[in-house]
């Protein structure tokens, strides 16, 4: 494996951090202003993008566009779990983690072909 195919994952993970507390951190505040709420989840979300955009970028010379989404979408899922539960303090049912399971599955497909 060269840089190229580690460093986009990686790069992804991390902004995927970033973007889970700006669309989700704020539930844990919920008399906070919106409007503030808003500025700061922006504030977030563009390092965010600081990180994403160049990790497709580099990793689109070794992995379709379709194979980043994926990889996006299944490191989300991840992401997201963890944050669930140690951020927001919600527990996730089997029920969740089967499904969670299937969309990883499906994603699997995509790097089939």
């Amino acid at each position: 494996m060269t840089v190229a195919h580690v460093a986009p994952i990686l790069m992804l993970a991390v902004s995927n951090v970033f973007m889970t507390f700006a669309w989700y951190g704020h539930l844990k505040f919920p008399t906070a202003p919106l409007f503030a709420v808003i500025l700061i989840s922006w504030g977030i979300a563009l390092f965010e993008y600081t990180l994403a955009v160049p990790a497709n970028r580099m990793g689109h010379q070794v992995y379709s566009a379709a194979q980043l989404k994926t990889i996006q979408e299944v490191i989300t899922l991840i992401v997201f779990v963890g944050f669930s539960v140690f951020w927001l303090k919600e527990t996730i049912s089997w029920t969740t983690a089967a499904g969670f399971g299937f969309i990883a599955l499906g994603a699997a497909l995509v790097f089939r072909g």
